[in-house]
Order: structure tokens, then sequence, then C-alpha cells
């Protein structure tokens, strides 16, 4: 019986932020990952905060987990 080979990948967390939305926060931190991180799968949103300055919402903070296949 012959095995397959699986694979393998790896989790880093980051986070994206936007001045208009969580979901550009987390667009920004997908596509910016995107330029120097290959074969990317799968994005999971962990959490969202948002950055008050004088009482109001100033920024969007996604913090994103971000899985690619692991080349190592």
């Amino acid at each position: 019986m012959a095995k397959s080979k699986g694979s393998v990948y790896r989790v880093t967390e980051l986070v994206g932020t936007s001045r208009s939305s969580w979901e550009d926060a987390a667009r920004n931190a997908v596509e910016t990952a995107g330029r120097t991180l290959r074969d990317l799968r799968v994005a999971e949103v962990t959490k969202t905060d948002v950055v008050i300055e004088n009482g109001k919402v100033v920024a969007y903070r996604a913090r994103v987990a971000l899985s690619f296949k692991y080349q190592g």
C-alpha cells in the first residue's frame, strides 16, 4: 500500500488596519502578506478592534491567522 504524501501548512498571525472597515483591514493584511508569502490558503479573522482618538473611531484593526503551504 503506497502512502500518500500530505502537506504541511504554517500559520502566522498578522494585524491589518484600515480607516474604513474591518473587512478592509483584513484584506490589507492578506494582500500585504501575499506580496512575500507564496501559496496562501486560509485566513481567519480571530479578533477585531478599533483605535480611538479624542472619543472617535479613527481606525479598524483585524487580527488574522493566515495559513500558507510550508516550503521548509
